[in-house]
Protein backbone atom coordinates (compact mmCIF):
# COMPACT_ATOMS: atom_id res chain seq x y z
CA UNK A 1 0.00 0.00 0.00
CA UNK A 2 0.63 3.66 -0.33
CA UNK A 3 1.62 6.12 2.42
CA UNK A 4 -0.88 8.38 0.31
CA UNK A 5 -3.56 6.15 1.11
CA UNK A 6 -3.23 7.63 4.70
CA UNK A 7 -3.23 10.46 4.53
CA UNK A 8 -5.76 13.36 5.65
CA UNK A 9 -6.22 17.05 5.78
CA UNK A 10 -6.47 18.13 9.70
CA UNK A 11 -7.23 21.98 10.41
CA UNK A 12 -5.03 23.29 12.47
CA UNK A 13 -7.55 24.24 15.29
CA UNK A 14 -8.66 20.78 15.72
CA UNK A 15 -5.12 19.88 17.28
CA UNK A 16 -5.57 19.79 20.92
CA UNK A 17 -3.26 21.58 23.07
CA UNK A 18 -4.85 21.45 26.37
CA UNK A 19 -5.73 18.15 27.63
CA UNK A 20 -9.72 18.05 28.72
CA UNK A 21 -10.79 18.44 32.26
CA UNK A 22 -12.01 16.50 33.90
CA UNK A 23 -10.19 13.93 31.73
CA UNK A 24 -13.37 11.87 31.04
CA UNK A 25 -15.37 15.50 29.93
CA UNK A 26 -13.52 14.00 26.61
CA UNK A 27 -15.96 12.92 23.61
CA UNK A 28 -16.00 9.55 22.82
CA UNK A 29 -16.33 8.65 18.81
CA UNK A 30 -18.00 4.82 18.69
CA UNK A 31 -17.10 2.46 14.94
CA UNK A 32 -19.17 -0.03 15.35
CA UNK A 33 -18.80 -3.86 13.72
CA UNK A 34 -21.26 -2.46 10.95
CA UNK A 35 -19.41 0.85 10.60
CA UNK A 36 -22.20 2.83 12.44
CA UNK A 37 -20.72 6.01 14.02
CA UNK A 38 -22.02 6.82 17.30
CA UNK A 39 -21.10 10.19 19.09
CA UNK A 40 -20.46 10.12 23.16
CA UNK A 41 -18.22 10.79 25.81
CA UNK A 42 -15.88 9.09 27.81
CA UNK A 43 -18.07 8.89 31.04
CA UNK A 44 -19.96 6.46 28.35
CA UNK A 45 -17.57 3.61 28.89
CA UNK A 46 -19.01 1.00 31.39
CA UNK A 47 -22.17 1.67 29.18
CA UNK A 48 -20.85 0.49 26.14
CA UNK A 49 -18.86 -3.36 27.94
CA UNK A 50 -20.13 -6.28 29.15
CA UNK A 51 -19.47 -7.58 32.13
CA UNK A 52 -16.54 -10.47 31.84
CA UNK A 53 -15.14 -7.30 29.60
CA UNK A 54 -11.50 -6.69 30.61
CA UNK A 55 -9.46 -3.17 29.38
CA UNK A 56 -6.16 -3.67 29.09
CA UNK A 57 -3.52 -0.34 30.31
CA UNK A 58 0.02 0.98 29.99
CA UNK A 59 0.96 1.52 32.86
CA UNK A 60 4.27 3.15 31.70
CA UNK A 61 5.53 6.62 33.66
CA UNK A 62 6.41 9.47 31.26
CA UNK A 63 10.39 10.43 32.96
CA UNK A 64 10.72 14.42 32.08
CA UNK A 65 13.02 13.45 29.07
CA UNK A 66 13.04 16.98 27.33
CA UNK A 67 16.45 18.61 27.94
CA UNK A 68 17.73 22.01 27.19
CA UNK A 69 21.19 22.92 27.22
CA UNK A 70 24.29 24.39 25.35
CA UNK A 71 27.31 22.92 23.09
CA UNK A 72 30.58 24.80 23.76
CA UNK A 73 33.56 24.52 20.91
CA UNK A 74 36.03 27.18 22.28
CA UNK A 75 34.46 30.28 23.23
CA UNK A 76 31.46 29.67 20.63
CA UNK A 77 27.54 28.50 22.20
CA UNK A 78 24.54 26.74 20.57
CA UNK A 79 21.67 26.27 22.04
CA UNK A 80 20.71 22.92 21.69
CA UNK A 81 17.27 20.76 22.57
CA UNK A 82 17.24 17.24 22.63
CA UNK A 83 14.42 14.66 23.66
CA UNK A 84 15.96 11.42 25.03
CA UNK A 85 14.09 8.21 23.29
CA UNK A 86 16.00 5.52 24.37
CA UNK A 87 18.63 4.21 26.84
CA UNK A 88 21.22 1.98 25.66
CA UNK A 89 23.38 1.81 28.83
CA UNK A 90 23.53 3.03 32.52
CA UNK A 91 25.04 6.50 31.11
CA UNK A 92 24.04 6.27 27.23
CA UNK A 93 20.66 7.81 26.12
CA UNK A 94 19.74 7.63 21.86
CA UNK A 95 18.18 11.31 21.69
CA UNK A 96 16.76 13.34 19.07
CA UNK A 97 18.18 16.67 18.70
CA UNK A 98 17.39 20.48 17.60
CA UNK A 99 19.49 22.00 15.68
CA UNK A 100 21.70 18.30 14.95
CA UNK A 101 23.11 20.05 12.35
CA UNK A 102 25.37 21.96 14.81
CA UNK A 103 26.44 18.51 16.79
CA UNK A 104 29.34 16.47 16.11
CA UNK A 105 30.79 13.49 17.52
CA UNK A 106 32.66 14.39 20.16
CA UNK A 107 30.96 18.03 20.95
CA UNK A 108 30.05 18.42 24.69
CA UNK A 109 27.12 19.77 25.72
CA UNK A 110 25.88 21.30 29.60
CA UNK A 111 21.94 21.12 30.47
CA UNK A 112 20.41 22.35 33.01
CA UNK A 113 22.05 26.50 32.58
CA UNK A 114 19.58 28.99 33.34
CA UNK A 115 18.86 28.34 36.93
CA UNK A 116 17.61 24.66 36.76
CA UNK A 117 21.15 22.82 37.19
CA UNK A 118 20.83 19.90 38.90
CA UNK A 119 21.49 20.03 42.63
CA UNK A 120 24.12 17.06 42.16
CA UNK A 121 25.88 19.19 39.88
CA UNK A 122 26.39 19.88 36.27
CA UNK A 123 24.51 17.36 33.87
CA UNK A 124 27.19 16.91 30.82
CA UNK A 125 27.47 14.72 28.10
CA UNK A 126 29.13 14.34 25.13
CA UNK A 127 28.04 13.79 21.35
CA UNK A 128 29.19 9.73 20.77
CA UNK A 129 27.27 9.32 17.62
CA UNK A 130 24.90 10.97 14.75
CA UNK A 131 22.60 9.46 12.69
CA UNK A 132 19.85 9.98 10.43
CA UNK A 133 16.93 12.27 11.30
CA UNK A 134 18.53 13.79 13.95
CA UNK A 135 19.28 10.96 16.31
CA UNK A 136 22.17 11.39 18.39
CA UNK A 137 24.04 8.91 20.97
CA UNK A 138 24.60 10.84 24.18
CA UNK A 139 27.41 9.34 26.66
CA UNK A 140 26.39 11.63 29.76
CA UNK A 141 28.98 12.42 32.60
CA UNK A 142 26.33 10.54 35.11
CA UNK A 143 25.48 6.96 35.08
CA UNK A 144 22.21 4.69 36.71
CA UNK A 145 20.41 6.54 39.94
CA UNK A 146 22.35 9.47 39.57
CA UNK A 147 21.66 9.71 36.17
CA UNK A 148 17.91 9.10 36.55
CA UNK A 149 17.80 12.20 39.10
CA UNK A 150 19.89 14.99 37.36
CA UNK A 151 17.40 13.97 34.71
CA UNK A 152 14.27 14.37 36.46
CA UNK A 153 15.68 17.63 38.05
CA UNK A 154 16.63 19.22 35.02
CA UNK A 155 13.83 17.91 32.06
CA UNK A 156 11.11 18.60 31.40
CA UNK A 157 7.54 17.19 30.22
CA UNK A 158 8.56 15.61 26.45
CA UNK A 159 5.14 17.44 25.13
CA UNK A 160 4.48 16.06 21.19
CA UNK A 161 6.60 18.08 18.28
CA UNK A 162 3.04 18.90 17.19
CA UNK A 163 1.89 20.82 20.53
CA UNK A 164 5.76 21.54 21.73
CA UNK A 165 6.02 23.39 18.65
CA UNK A 166 3.23 25.80 19.62
CA UNK A 167 3.62 26.10 23.78
CA UNK A 168 6.24 25.44 26.25
CA UNK A 169 5.31 22.54 28.54
CA UNK A 170 4.69 23.51 31.79
CA UNK A 171 3.87 22.60 35.61
CA UNK A 172 0.16 21.57 34.15
CA UNK A 173 1.58 19.19 31.82
CA UNK A 174 3.39 17.28 34.59
CA UNK A 175 0.05 15.89 35.63
CA UNK A 176 -2.03 16.00 32.07
CA UNK A 177 0.65 14.32 29.99
CA UNK A 178 1.01 11.44 32.93
CA UNK A 179 -2.20 8.83 33.42
CA UNK A 180 -3.70 8.18 36.88
CA UNK A 181 -2.18 4.84 36.76
CA UNK A 182 1.14 5.46 35.93
CA UNK A 183 4.14 3.34 37.69
CA UNK A 184 6.88 2.25 35.84
CA UNK A 185 9.38 4.81 34.95
CA UNK A 186 10.68 4.65 31.82
CA UNK A 187 8.53 5.98 28.70
CA UNK A 188 9.17 9.49 26.22
CA UNK A 189 6.36 9.58 25.40
CA UNK A 190 2.77 9.40 27.47
CA UNK A 191 0.34 6.09 26.00
CA UNK A 192 -2.12 8.90 25.17
CA UNK A 193 -5.15 6.84 25.13
CA UNK A 194 -4.84 6.58 29.14
CA UNK A 195 -5.07 9.87 29.70
CA UNK A 196 -8.85 9.99 29.53
CA UNK A 197 -8.94 7.43 32.77
CA UNK A 198 -9.96 9.00 36.33
CA UNK A 199 -9.87 6.94 38.88
CA UNK A 200 -13.88 7.23 39.66
CA UNK A 201 -14.54 5.76 36.09
CA UNK A 202 -11.93 3.13 36.71
CA UNK A 203 -14.14 2.30 39.54
CA UNK A 204 -17.71 2.75 37.54
CA UNK A 205 -15.61 -0.18 35.64
CA UNK A 206 -15.10 -2.21 38.19
CA UNK A 207 -18.15 -2.19 39.69
CA UNK A 208 -19.67 -2.99 36.00
CA UNK A 209 -17.73 -6.24 36.30
CA UNK A 210 -14.92 -5.33 33.78
CA UNK A 211 -11.96 -6.32 34.62
CA UNK A 212 -8.65 -4.13 34.68
CA UNK A 213 -5.44 -5.44 33.88
CA UNK A 214 -1.89 -3.78 33.35
CA UNK A 215 1.35 -3.92 31.08
CA UNK A 216 4.12 -1.93 30.47
CA UNK A 217 5.26 -1.00 27.69
CA UNK A 218 8.01 2.24 27.10
CA UNK A 219 6.93 4.32 24.57
CA UNK A 220 9.51 6.15 22.34
CA UNK A 221 9.48 9.47 20.31
CA UNK A 222 9.76 7.31 17.66
CA UNK A 223 6.19 6.84 17.69
CA UNK A 224 6.50 10.70 16.25
CA UNK A 225 8.59 9.42 13.23
CA UNK A 226 7.05 10.26 9.92
CA UNK A 227 6.47 7.47 7.01
CA UNK A 228 8.59 8.90 4.49
CA UNK A 229 8.72 6.25 1.93
CA UNK A 230 6.28 6.08 -0.70
CA UNK A 231 5.11 2.62 -0.30
CA UNK A 232 4.68 1.68 3.78
CA UNK A 233 6.60 -1.63 3.74
CA UNK A 234 9.80 0.03 3.65
CA UNK A 235 9.38 1.62 6.95
CA UNK A 236 11.42 0.41 9.33
CA UNK A 237 9.73 0.43 13.11
CA UNK A 238 11.70 1.91 16.48
CA UNK A 239 12.09 -0.84 18.68
CA UNK A 240 10.35 -0.45 22.24
CA UNK A 241 10.87 -2.89 25.53
CA UNK A 242 7.48 -4.56 27.26
CA UNK A 243 7.06 -6.66 29.76
CA UNK A 244 3.82 -8.51 30.18
CA UNK A 245 3.53 -10.51 33.41
CA UNK A 246 2.98 -14.38 33.40
CA UNK A 247 -0.01 -13.68 35.87
CA UNK A 248 -1.30 -11.38 33.43
CA UNK A 249 -1.30 -13.49 30.50
CA UNK A 250 -2.90 -15.92 32.31
CA UNK A 251 -5.87 -13.80 33.61
CA UNK A 252 -6.59 -12.52 29.75
CA UNK A 253 -5.97 -16.08 28.20
CA UNK A 254 -9.03 -17.30 31.28
CA UNK A 255 -11.25 -14.04 30.07
CA UNK A 256 -10.65 -14.57 26.79
CA UNK A 257 -11.77 -18.24 27.05
CA UNK A 258 -14.74 -17.44 29.39
CA UNK A 259 -16.09 -14.83 26.39
CA UNK A 260 -15.07 -11.80 27.25
CA UNK A 261 -14.13 -9.42 25.08
CA UNK A 262 -10.30 -7.95 25.56
CA UNK A 263 -10.11 -3.96 24.59
CA UNK A 264 -6.92 -2.51 24.11
CA UNK A 265 -6.85 0.85 25.72
CA UNK A 266 -4.78 2.40 22.86
CA UNK A 267 -1.86 1.26 20.20
CA UNK A 268 0.89 0.39 22.49
CA UNK A 269 -0.84 -2.09 24.76
CA UNK A 270 -2.32 -3.10 20.67
CA UNK A 271 1.36 -3.99 19.67
CA UNK A 272 2.37 -5.60 22.43
CA UNK A 273 -0.26 -8.22 23.01
CA UNK A 274 -0.03 -8.84 19.38
CA UNK A 275 3.89 -10.02 19.53
CA UNK A 276 3.35 -11.73 22.81
CA UNK A 277 0.38 -14.22 21.60
CA UNK A 278 0.51 -17.52 19.34
CA UNK A 279 -1.31 -18.45 16.46
CA UNK A 280 -3.66 -19.72 18.16
CA UNK A 281 -4.62 -16.76 19.88
CA UNK A 282 -2.68 -17.61 23.43
CA UNK A 283 -1.32 -14.64 25.11
CA UNK A 284 2.13 -15.77 26.24
CA UNK A 285 4.61 -13.81 28.76
CA UNK A 286 6.74 -11.63 27.57
CA UNK A 287 9.78 -9.33 28.32
CA UNK A 288 11.86 -7.96 25.53
CA UNK A 289 11.65 -5.50 22.91
CA UNK A 290 9.47 -5.41 20.09
CA UNK A 291 9.05 -3.27 16.65
CA UNK A 292 6.03 -4.71 14.86
CA UNK A 293 4.17 -2.89 12.43
CA UNK A 294 0.74 -3.09 12.22
CA UNK A 295 -0.42 -2.57 8.76
CA UNK A 296 -3.83 -3.70 6.99
CA UNK A 297 -4.11 -7.21 5.88
CA UNK A 298 -2.60 -8.07 9.15
CA UNK A 299 -4.64 -10.78 11.51
CA UNK A 300 -5.29 -9.88 14.77
CA UNK A 301 -5.43 -12.62 17.17
CA UNK A 302 -5.22 -11.36 20.74
CA UNK A 303 -7.09 -7.76 20.14
CA UNK A 304 -11.41 -7.98 20.36
CA UNK A 305 -11.67 -3.86 20.12
CA UNK A 306 -9.27 -0.72 21.00
CA UNK A 307 -9.49 2.24 22.27
CA UNK A 308 -7.36 5.07 21.12
CA UNK A 309 -7.12 8.74 20.30
CA UNK A 310 -7.02 10.27 17.00
CA UNK A 311 -3.69 9.69 14.78
CA UNK A 312 -1.47 12.11 12.48
CA UNK A 313 -2.02 11.59 8.94
CA UNK A 314 0.41 9.41 7.12
CA UNK A 315 1.61 7.36 10.55
CA UNK A 316 1.98 4.27 11.30
CA UNK A 317 -0.98 4.77 14.05
CA UNK A 318 -3.17 5.32 11.56
CA UNK A 319 -2.47 2.50 9.77
CA UNK A 320 -2.49 0.02 12.73
CA UNK A 321 -6.06 1.49 13.54
CA UNK A 322 -6.89 0.87 9.98
CA UNK A 323 -5.92 -2.45 10.06
CA UNK A 324 -7.68 -3.39 12.80
CA UNK A 325 -11.26 -1.21 11.92
CA UNK A 326 -10.91 -1.11 7.68
CA UNK A 327 -9.07 1.98 6.18
CA UNK A 328 -12.57 2.90 4.50
CA UNK A 329 -14.21 3.13 8.05
CA UNK A 330 -11.38 5.16 9.48
CA UNK A 331 -11.73 7.47 6.38
CA UNK A 332 -15.06 7.84 7.23
CA UNK A 333 -14.64 7.97 10.67
CA UNK A 334 -12.25 10.64 10.35
CA UNK A 335 -14.24 12.75 8.57
CA UNK A 336 -17.03 12.22 10.94
CA UNK A 337 -14.11 13.97 13.60
CA UNK A 338 -13.14 16.67 11.68
CA UNK A 339 -16.88 17.81 10.27
CA UNK A 340 -18.13 17.56 14.01
CA UNK A 341 -15.22 19.44 15.35
CA UNK A 342 -13.81 16.89 17.86
CA UNK A 343 -10.01 17.37 19.06
CA UNK A 344 -7.19 15.55 17.81
CA UNK A 345 -3.95 13.95 19.04
CA UNK A 346 -2.24 13.14 22.53
CA UNK A 347 -4.37 15.84 24.20
CA UNK A 348 -7.67 15.15 21.69
CA UNK A 349 -10.73 12.61 21.95
CA UNK A 350 -10.69 9.75 21.95
CA UNK A 351 -12.05 6.69 20.32
CA UNK A 352 -13.59 3.59 20.41
CA UNK A 353 -13.07 0.87 17.76
CA UNK A 354 -14.97 -2.40 16.81
CA UNK A 355 -13.66 -4.83 14.01
CA UNK A 356 -15.29 -6.03 11.17
CA UNK A 357 -16.00 -9.78 12.29
CA UNK A 358 -15.39 -11.67 8.90
CA UNK A 359 -16.80 -15.49 8.54
CA UNK A 360 -14.42 -17.84 6.43
CA UNK A 361 -16.89 -18.04 3.70
CA UNK A 362 -15.89 -14.28 3.72
CA UNK A 363 -19.24 -12.93 4.75
CA UNK A 364 -19.46 -10.04 7.00
CA UNK A 365 -20.79 -10.36 10.70
CA UNK A 366 -21.84 -7.33 12.87
CA UNK A 367 -21.12 -8.04 16.58
CA UNK A 368 -23.55 -6.71 18.78
CA UNK A 369 -22.67 -3.79 21.26
CA UNK A 370 -25.69 -3.51 23.38
CA UNK A 371 -25.28 -1.58 26.41
CA UNK A 372 -26.24 -4.31 29.45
Amino acid sequence: MRTSDFDFELPDELIALRAAQPRDAARLLEVQSNGHIGDRSVAELPELLRAGDVLVFNNTRVIPAALSGRRQRGEVYARIHVNLHKRTAPDKWLAFAKPARKLDVGDRIEFGHGGEMCAAGQLDATVTAKRDAGEIELQFDLSGSALDEAITAVGAMPLPPYIAARRPADDIDKAAYQTVYASEDGAVAAPTAGLHFTDELLQRLRDKGISIEFLTLHVGAGTFLPVKGDAIEDHAMHAEWGEIPGDVADRLNAIRSAGGRLIAVGTTVTRLLESSVTDDGTIRPFSGETDIFIKPGYTFRAVDAMWTNFHLPRSTLFMLVSALAGLDRMQAAYAHAIQYGYRFYSYGDASLLWPRVVEADGTAQTETHDKV
